[in-house]
C-alpha cells in the first residue's frame, strides 16, 4: 500500500524527536547546495544542526578521481568515510537536510545504493524542525567508529551504457523509461547549462518531470498527488525507470518519491547531465519531450 511504503522511507519530525538519542539512531544532515547558490552545508551544520547528528559532504565522499562531480566511491573508500561518521551496520539511518528536501534524497540513495534498507528521510528536513522549535546543536560532531560493510546494489546504479541502450530503445516494450528532473528550460535546452562545456538539451527519448514539482515547502507530495505528477509526464512508474538530471543529485529525489508509491529498485543515471551532456559525441535533444 501507498501510505506503507511513504512510513518506510519517510519519517516525521515528531517521530524522530522522540527518537534522539536512541542506540542504534544514526541522523546525517546531508545539506548540499549549487555553486551559484553560494552557501556551504558543512559551514551550516557548524552553526546549527539536529542534535546527534553528523555531517555527510557528497563532495567529499566520492569518487575524487572522477573528473564528474560527487560521482559514487567504491564500496572500500564508502565504507571507510561511513565508519569515521559512527555509523555501522544494522543501524536505522534518518539523513535530512537544510532546504526541505534536496540533497538528503541522494544520501538516501547512496546508502541505499550500498546496501543499506534501514534508511529514511526526515519530512520537512531542518526546516520544519526548526519551526517547530525543536532542539539544535552547534560545532564539529564527534563520532565514535564503527564497523560498516558497504556492498554496491548495480540494480540501483545505471551507467552510461544502461542510459545509452534506454535511449536507443525509447518506446519499445520493455525498454527503461528515462525521467530527466531538470527544470523545464534546462531539459528543452531554452537555458545554459549551470556548469561550463555541457550541451544544452536532453537525453533522446527522456521524460522530463522537475523535481521541484514534487515538493511543497520542503515536502514531499503525498503518493495519490505523485502518481498523478507521473502520468502527467508520461511515464508509468510500475514499468522500468531510469532516473536522471544534472549531476546525478535531484533525480534522486524521483527516485524517494517512486519509492513512497511502492517503486523502490529505481535506478539513478549517477553521472547524469553532466556526464552526457559533456560527451559531443552522444545524441541529444531540444524541446519538450
Amino acid at each position: 500500500m501507498p501510505g506503507e511504503a511513504e512510513s518506510k522511507y519517510l519519517v516525521s519530525t515528531d517521530w524522530l524527536a522522540e527518537h534522539l538519542g536512541a542506540p542504534g539512531l544514526a541522523i546525517v544532515d546531508a545539506s548540499w547546495h549549487l555553486p551559484t547558490a553560494n552557501r556551504s552545508g558543512g559551514a551550516e551544520f557548524l552553526e546549527r544542526h539536529i542534535p546527534g547528528a553528523v555531517y555527510f559532504d557528497i563532495d567529499a565522499i566520492a569518487d575524487n578521481s572522477n573528473n564528474l562531480p560527487h560521482m559514487l566511491p567504491d564500496p572500500v573508500a564508502f565504507s571507510s568515510a561511513v565508519r569515521k561518521l559512527g555509523i555501522g551496520d544494522g543501524m536505522k539511518i534518518v539523513v535530512y537536510d537544510s532546504v526541505g528536501l534536496f540533497s538528503a534524497a541522494r544520501v538516501w540513495w547512496m546508502f541505499r545504493a550500498f546496501g543499506v534498507r534501514d534508511v529514511a528521510v526526515l519530512d520537512g528536513g531542518l526546516p520544519k524542525w526548526l519551526a517547530e522549535g525543536r532542539p539544535v546543536a552547534e560545532g564539529e560532531a564527534r563520532p565514535q567508529s564503527r564497523h560498516f560493510t558497504a556492498r554496491l546494489d548495480h540494480a540501483l546504479v545505471a551507467s552510461l551504457d544502461d542510459v545509452r541502450a534506454a535511449s536507443a530503445k525509447a518506446g519499445v516494450a520493455g525498454a527503461p523509461q528515462l525521467v530527466d528532473a531538470r527544470s523545464a528550460p534546462r531539459f528543452r535546452g531554452d537555458e545554459l547549462e549551470p556548469r561550463p562545456g555541457l550541451r544544452s538539451g536532453h537525453i533522446p527519448g527522456a521524460r522530463n518531470l522537475p523535481w521541484s514539482d514534487l515538493i511543497v515547502e520542503g515536502r514531499l507530495l503525498p503518493p495519490e498527488k505523485l502518481a498523478a505528477l507521473f502520468a502527467g509526464a508520461g511515464f508509468d512508474p510500475s514499468k522500468p525507470t531510469i532516473t536522471t538530471c544534472g549531476s546525478g543529485v535531484s533525480a534522486c529525489i524521483v527516485a524517494l518519491a517512486m519509492a513512497t508509491t511502492g517503486r523502490s529498485a529505481v535506478p539513478v543515471y549517477d553521472g547524469s547531465w553532466a556526464e552526457w551532456g559533456l560527451r559531443s559525441d552522444l545524441p541529444m535533444a531540444k524541446g519538450p519531450a
